[in-house]
């Protein structure tokens, strides 16, 4: 028999063996059997009302079952495996990822899920109806089912809907009643349903609230069916107060007092504080902590204003926005019973502000590894100060200093290079423009951010790089999902110096890596656009999206000039003029055991150069490979497209593209308590827009999807209260210039802070 053959007979046999020993009938009680569910059943023709009915009453006696693969229940049998005296490590580890409690059939009250399932029927309006129960025991398989059968009831239908309000004529509440039930979403020959009725309750007692109802509930409010006036199941429906409601919920009230503490501590509490009083709003506080005009945008909640849930939801929102403050608490109480000429009442509010420390020092060191056999420590400080100038303004300094030494790399050995950098930004929670448009935002105020950095990088007998940026922008919340940020100016200069005649052969040789370097000034506009529903990488579900666009060199085009060489200048400098955008898709999904999730993720990005550029900046360019992108490869050594670089000095450089194309997916499961493992696959490359001769193979072509890089691996994080620490060993199973294959093991053990997306 043939070799190969005869292996697979005999992975077939072992495959065959492991299912059969996965049997759990061997570990069930006698006296249990395995509940595996119920079916519902209508007595006569089904429709589809009987269809939505069916979900309804599916739902409401849904109990757990024990899942099955391919007529086996593994989760149920690494259960009772793993409960044993010497379960062993992989019955443990199977268990906390798979395993499942029996679920038996006997504690299931039948009679009980029958009364239920009457109680749903009467509640969607089909009174009168009847359900039989069925078990169904299968001794073979020491399992138990049930059948309930419906004879369902003609059910009863709306044919008037009225409001009694003959208790409270002559109240402002009569007439606001009157107003919310033009809304109202039940209407003629609806059937008879419970939820909506309740449904409706509650949005009666949110409009009232809008009115100022401060102390209006929704319990007051009830519903009346009579059925006495039809023969054929329909019924009037009647809105009424109920009996003896206090005085107090039926009138509105209004914010007649509003003071706001924004320095409230503990240590601060007993201590006397002044009041200054602006624009009608109190400011309380020992010393000017927060300047009222700063603070008074802010505060949708006004004096003299009908009271309104939502508006001080927004308040309190737009005031947790400033990142001044810890905490933010707004307690209202009644400042007298009695009510004026028209029927109001007046309410006080008052406005709790904790701030956080105002001032913190994080110091941070990395350890950097890159493909080219660099590697050396990065040692970054970060001081921030909060409410600098008192109206919540945040003052970040950061600095940092970097060694790398190369190692490993034959004649080009020694190399170094050391990177410094300073850099400031202050936030202001305002938006700051010729127009005050502060007061425009409902949801929350715009803030404005202006940065400037410097950075000075030395790579020995190659070159020095000083470079000088700055940007001025807003960034605004949308919703709770979305967020914006555009930079109208957005500005870096860059100075190449020292360069070496072994820098200037490799320049004179890729005359594209000499114009991203030429390209001394950067100026333009940046937008991102951001949706995102996951708050928490480890336990949120859901979708984010992310749109980048970047612009340069389109307003310097009207007052810039030609150089003797054919390329646009400003003020003597060569400047970049290209276009630039990417998107980025990930989608997170929740299994049951909310530490298990699947991850998927898309990206894909595109840049232009424009007119006299010939290629994008440098540090606009994109890269693929690393511990946050194809973890299979050292970071930035993909591509663009099948190019492979020689060793020596050449490697110095970090491969890049115009076009960047990049797909993940991983599954992450618990380990123990505080450490998570996770299975990936990793794919993309980068590409560029032109032909460089220099680069040959790295311009896109319509095979460039058999230049995909992909690899798979296997991840280690330790997550402690949301500080992550990763490790990530990861193998190529393609390359850009070869097939499919695991023959050859060349794994990749990448090192990073946080989940990679």
């Amino acid at each position: 028999m043939n070799k190969n053959l005869k292996n697979k007979y005999t992975l077939v046999v072992i495959i065959l063996i492991m299912l059969t020993s996965c049997s759990v009938k061997k570990f069930l009680p006698e006296d249990k059997t395995l509940y595996t569910g119920a079916d519902i059943e209508f007595s006569g023709k089904s429709s589809e009302q009987t269809k939505e009915l069916s979900s309804i009453l599916n739902s409401a006696i849904s109990r757990n079952t024990n899942s099955k693969l391919l007529g086996l229940r593994p989760g149920l049998y690494f259960h009772y495996k793993s409960n044993r005296e010497k379960p062993g490590f992989f019955n443990r580890f199977m268990n906390k990822q798979i395993g499942e409690t029996p679920y038996f059939f006997e504690s299931i009250d039948v009679e009980s899920a029958e009364r239920i399932l009457i109680n749903r029927l009467e509640n969607n309006g089909y009174f009168g109806s009847q359900v039989n129960s069925e078990i169904h025991r299968d001794s073979k398989k020491q399992t138990t089912s049930v059948t309930y059968t419906v004879d369902l009831a003609k059910p009863y239908r709306l044919k008037q809907f009225k409001f009694i309000k003959d208790s409270i004529k002559g109240r402002n509440i009569a007439n606001d009643l009157t107003a919310a039930l033009e809304d109202t979403e039940i209407n003629d020959e609806q059937l008879f349903n419970l939820d909506n009725f309740k449904s409706e309750r509650e949005r009666i007692d949110d409009y009232l609230k809008e009115k100022g109802y401060y102390n209006f509930n929704s319990d007051f409010l009830i519903f009346e069916a009579d059925t006495n006036a039809y023969k054929d199941r329909g019924f009037d429906l009647y809105l009424r107060l109920k009996r003896k409601v206090p005085e107090k919920s039926l009138v509105p009230y209004v914010v007649d007092e509003v003071n706001i503490f924004p320095n409230r501590t503990l240590s601060r509490d007993g201590q006397s504080k002044d009041t200054v009083t602006y624009e009608g709003f109190n400011f309380i506080q020992d010393t000017v902590f927060f300047k009222p005009k700063l603070l008074k945008p802010y505060l949708l909640i006004q004096p003299g204003d009908t009271y309104s849930p939502k508006l001080s939801r927004y308040t309190s929102r737009r005031l947790s926005s400033i990142r001044t403050y810890k905490f933010v608490n707004i307690d209202y109480s009644v400042k007298d019973s009695v009510t004026d000429g028209e029927g109001k009442r007046k309410l006080k509010a008052d406005i709790f502000l904790s701030p956080l420390n105002k001032r913190s020092l994080r110091l941070e060191l990395q350890g950097v590894t890159k493909s080219n056999n660099f590697a050396g420590p990065n040692l970054g400080v970060v001081y921030s100060n909060r409410n600098v100038f008192q109206g919540g303004e945040l003052l970040r300094l950061s600095a940092n200093a970097g060694y790398e030494q190369q190692f490993f790399a034959g004649e080009d050995l020694g190399l170094s290079s050391i990177q410094l950098g300073l850099k400031g930004s202050i936030l202001f929670p305002r938006l700051i423009f010729p127009i005050d448009l502060n007061e425009s935002f409902e949801y929350a105020i715009p803030q404005t951010k202006v940065s400037l950095g410097v950075d000075y990088l030395n790579r020995t007998q190659l070159y020095t790089l000083n470079s000088v940026s700055s940007s001025f922008g807003y960034i605004w919340e949308g919703n709770r999902f979305v967020t914006h940020e555009i930079r109208p100016i957005n500005l870096e200069y860059v100075n190449l110096g020292n360069t070496s005649e072994e820098f200037d052969a490799i320049l004179d040789n890729n005359p594209f890596l000499r114009r991203s370097f030429e390209q001394q000034f950067i100026a333009g506009l940046t937008y991102n656009f951001t949706y995102n529903e996951i708050r928490d990488q480890a336990k949120s579900d859901g979708l984010y999206f992310g749109f980048n666009y970047d612009m340069a060199g389109n307003g310097l085009d009207l007052l810039g000039s030609q150089n003797a060489e054919g390329q646009n200048t400003f003020l003597g400098l060569e400047y970049a003029h290209y276009f630039k955008a990417d998107i980025d898709f990930r989608y997170h999904y929740t299994f049951s055991n909310k530490r298990r999730k699947l991850v998927g993720r898309l990206f894909a990005g595109a840049g232009q150069p424009i007119g006299t550029t010939e290629s994008l900046p440098f540090v606009k360019q994109y890269f693929s490979g690393g511990p946050y992108s194809i973890r299979a490869f050292r970071i930035r050594s993909v591509g663009p497209g099948t190019y492979s670089p020689e060793s020596g000095i050449n490697s110095f450089f970090d491969q890049s593209g115009d076009i960047k194309l990049e797909a993940n997916l991983e599954y992450r499961f618990p380990i123990t308590e505080y450490l998570n493992g996770a299975l990936f696959a990793d794919a993309g490359n980068v590409w560029l827009m032109n032909e460089n001769e220099a680069l040959p193979g790295g311009q896109l072509t319509s095979s460039f999807l058999n230049e995909i890089a992909a690899g798979l691996g296997f991840g280690l994080r330790v997550d402690v209260q949301g500080f992550v620490i990763r490790l990530d060993l990861a193998n190529p199973i393609k390359t850009p210039t070869g097939s499919f294959t695991v023959e050859r093991l060349q794994p990749v053990l990448n090192f990073a802070i946080g989940y990679p997306f």
